[in-house]
């Protein structure tokens, strides 16, 4: 099934059971059928919009204003966007998350303690972690 095929279906599921049992907030990513990253990101009620990039929880409020920061174009208005993400490799894209988390952690107390990452590339599936908390 393909990303966009699977995020119709999850916002589906997500329209059906709106007022019981499913009242979350998702966000899916994978990759679309040309092989280019695509990332959904969802409301309660299984709303749903295809976005370069996205943060769900209690420390989204933290997270997007940094990740429109790091990701963004500049403005129209100063200079010409290229694109409406800016591209990273995969050890820039780790690091990133990283320091959203790390950043998120000091401000949000409910963050978790830990940050769990399943890394997806051609060679397979990869986890890693990182502890945010230390007191």
């Amino acid at each position: 099934m393909s990303c966009p095929a699977m995020g119709q279906l999850l916002s589906n599921t997500r329209y059906y059971k709106r007022f019981f049992p499913y009242y979350a907030f998702n966000v899916l990513g994978g990759l679309d059928s040309e092989g280019k990253g695509c990332v959904f990101t969802y409301d309660a009620v299984g709303s749903y919009e295809r976005v370069g990039y996205s943060s769900q929880g209690s420390g989204a409020t933290l997270i997007m204003p940094f990740l429109d920061n790091q990701l963004k174009s500049p403005s129209p208005l100063l200079l010409l966007a290229k694109d409406a993400v800016t591209p990273l490799s995969e050890s820039e894209a780790i690091d990133l998350v990283k320091t959203c988390f790390a950043s998120a952690t000091e401000r949000d107390i409910y963050t978790g303690d830990k940050l769990e990452m399943l890394i997806l590339n051609a060679d397979g599936v990869r986890r890693e972690e990182m502890d945010l908390r230390r007191d």
